[in-house]
């Protein structure tokens, strides 16, 4: 089975958003909408995006992928992951304008791009699933203790460290300095100026306002995380160490991957794929 693509142009608040769409020769009531992790653009990393959008498309899956206002060939002001819904509601009309039959929708998001599908999926009934992939809950204390016990806690027990350190290759007062600092953000004691959040000091956090949005959504959820990769680490502290999300996670409605040793943007072909394949039969499987 092969597919088509055609470049969309579509409105969004009087701004002109780009689109890709991969057609499926047949058919199709469910499609994917890849919203793109920033800042960059709706090739993605290695290109990721436009690989996954053919490989669907040509598999029965209509795929749009497009740029938010301000990235890309889109037009209007940049905005961050938490500023995009009105982006992702005009393409997800423009979609169903584009592809005679559609009746649903998923959003496939890496890292913020997961955390935006969060915010809005709970708002549009059109949504009925959505792909998670490293999502990102990035707070100052929470990538502290990532990198407290998948970094350094790990390189302790790491022979080619010590080698090192005897060769005088390692400066063993830097890496304490570096220690002690994530020791004291991993506590809660340090400055917030680590976070990456556009929100005041009177708003919930980033993972309380994520765990708010899949609470509120009542689709399917398919988790995909990488094993080496900070990100995905992060979350996976958050959701041991939380009982909203771990009860979250738990449901009947949550299909969760791993592949242990994929890094964040999926870079070997063989990570690709198995993505790829994941997706694929989650999607037809709704």
């Amino acid at each position: 089975m092969t597919c088509n693509e055609q470049a969309l142009v579509f409105d969004c608040r009087g701004d002109s958003l780009i689109g890709i769409l991969s057609e499926a020769t047949l058919p199709a009531g469910r499609g994917v909408l890849i919203a793109v992790g920033g800042p960059q653009y709706r090739v993605g990393s290695h290109r990721q995006f436009t690989l996954l959008a053919r490989h669907l498309a040509k598999h029965g899956v209509p795929t749009l992928r497009f740029d938010y206002r301000g990235m890309g060939d889109s037009e209007g002001k940049p905005r961050t992951f938490e500023r995009v819904g009105a982006d992702i509601r005009c393409a997800i009309d423009r979609f169903f304008a584009s592809v005679p039959g559609l009746q649903d929708v998923v959003i496939w998001g890496l890292c913020d791009a997961a955390s935006a599908a969060l915010f809005y999926a709970h708002q549009d009934a059109r949504v009925s699933g959505l792909v998670l992939v490293n999502p990102w809950v990035r707070t100052g204390q929470g990538v502290a203790r990532a990198h407290l016990r998948h970094y350094y806690i790990r390189r302790l027990f790491q022979g080619s460290l010590w080698q090192k350190a005897a060769r005088g290759e390692f400066n063993v007062r830097e890496a304490a300095a570096a220690l002690g600092k994530f020791a004291i953000e991993a506590m809660g004691r340090g400055s917030s100026s680590g976070t990456v959040q556009e929100s005041s000091a009177r708003e919930a956090s980033l993972p309380d306002r994520m765990e708010e949005g899949l609470r509120r959504f009542r689709g399917r959820v398919l988790l995909i995380l990488s094993g080496d990769d900070l990100t995905a680490q992060e979350f996976n502290d958050l959701a041991k160490r939380s009982n909203g999300w771990r009860r979250l996670l738990e449901d009947r409605r949550v299909t969760r991957h791993d592949l242990p040793e994929a890094n964040h943007t999926f870079a070997r072909h063989d990570w690709r794929n198995q993505v790829e394949r994941w997706t694929e039969a989650w999607v037809k499987g709704l």
